[in-house]
């Protein structure tokens, strides 16, 4: 799986209309956006850097895209979806780093996605966290 950074989306951009772009060139496995952002993660390594190729200034919705290999999170970590989130990405981070080292934390809309860098502190904050409340809502499954 390749992780790909796209940067200077309009505000008007959805992730249905970038997974279109981007499954033009492979197979799509992820599509997100947060604000001005997004990540695609692509299944084959050769079709994501096509993508890259072919994207990287494409024009969409007035903006020219910056598309890039992402450097975000390190391999062998373990991703978790946090649904009813009502906080902001930095109280979200702080939250699950009580538990072990947090290598990314991506809100998008009501729900985010949270990569602990162990299985175990990931384990132990589901354990801890599923179903409890913070910030006036209860973590979890949305």
């Amino acid at each position: 799986m390749v992780k790909i950074f796209i940067g200077n989306l309009s505000s008007d951009t959805t992730s249905d209309e970038l997974r279109s772009l981007f499954s033009q060139y492979g197979k799509i496995s992820e599509c997100s956006i947060v604000k001005n952002f997004g990540f695609v993660h692509m299944d084959d390594k050769a079709e994501a850097e096509e993508a890259i190729r072919n994207l990287h200034q494409y024009e969409l919705n007035g903006q020219p895209l910056n598309v890039e290999l992402s450097r975000g999170k390190a391999r062998g970590s373990t991703k978790l979806h946090v649904g009813n989130i009502a906080c902001t990405n930095q109280e979200l981070r702080a939250k699950f780093e009580e538990f072990g080292s947090v290598l990314e934390c991506d809100i998008v809309k009501n729900y985010a996605f949270v990569h602990m860098e162990r299985v175990e502190d990931a384990m132990e904050a589901i354990n801890k966290l599923d179903n409890t409340a913070f910030k006036g809502e209860p973590l979890g499954r949305a």
